[in-house]
């Protein structure tokens, strides 16, 4: 009896190496292995599958030594970060804008998007920083049209907004004049003028795309009420002198209607 137990604990013993060495061969040995603890005490224990999980999980973090000019940078980072996130850490040190960077691992520029571990880079590896001034040049010449861009747009709102003020004193105007009343010929005369000032200043933008298709416009816009203050002013004039204003009220309504479409 007491061999038969020997002999079963011994079964025992051997299947549960065997589950651990499950797989066959080195290679499976190997795996089977990695996933049992050796116990202080000597005892062999399965680890737990979320032990295996986080070890597998764990990304290095590395060290990389970058030259830029006569400084170097000690940069620690992900081994599997790219070089693209390497390139914003350095910016924070540089001062260069990431996309003006250049990096060069074992002679070779690097593009942003590729993988740090992919380039072959581990603890320890150095690379060398250049400024990338075509790249740099072209984009401040594309900062500096969209500076542009933007300010003449926001001259354009500005002037737009001092025209439609202008609008609306033509429009008081219009109803005086058509209800009979005669005006100063010098109110007509200084709106005249405020609006010729809005054209030079719509002159003095320099605009492409739509920003200058909307000059185009509020030129064209401007012109229109300038002659149609040139209308008002004889009709004005037509009440002053002979005081019916019936005579010229059909044509002058319908240019009123024209300029204001």
């Amino acid at each position: 009896m007491l061999g038969v137990k020997s002999r079963n604990l011994g079964t025992v013993r051997t299947t549960n190496r065997g589950s651990a060495t499950a797989g066959g061969g080195g290679g499976g040995r190997d795996v089977g292995m990695a996933a049992w603890d050796l116990r202080p005490c000597g005892m062999l224990v399965q680890k737990r599958n979320s032990d295996v999980q986080q070890s597998q999980n764990i990304v290095p973090i590395i060290k990389v030594k970058v030259k830029y000019g006569a400084s170097y940078h000690e940069v620690h980072i992900k081994s599997r970060a790219t070089f693209g996130e390497l390139k914003k850490i350095l910016a924070g040190r540089t001062g260069l804008n990431p996309l003006d960077q250049k990096l060069v691992y074992k002679d070779k520029e690097r593009d942003s998007t590729t993988y740090l571990d992919v380039a072959g880079v581990t603890d320890g590896s150095r690379m060398l920083l250049f400024i990338d001034i075509p790249n740099q040049e072209k984009r401040l010449l594309e900062n500096i049209k969209v500076a542009k861009t933007d300010k003449a747009s926001t001259q354009l709102l500005e002037i737009s907004s001092e025209i439609d003020k202008l609008v609306k004193q033509v429009g008081n105007l219009e109803i005086e004049i058509y209800g009979g009343k005669k005006v100063m010929e010098k109110a007509l005369l200084n709106l005249i003028e405020l609006l010729m000032s809005q054209l030079i200043k719509l002159d003095g933008i320099v605009a492409e795309g739509d920003v200058k298709l909307q000059r185009r416009m509020q030129v064209k816009r401007v012109q229109k009420y300038i002659e149609f203050l040139d209308m008002l002013k004889i009709r004005n004039s037509n009440i002053a002198s002979n005081g019916n204003e019936n005579s010229v009220r059909a044509p002058l309504q319908r240019l009123n209607k024209i300029s204001f479409e």
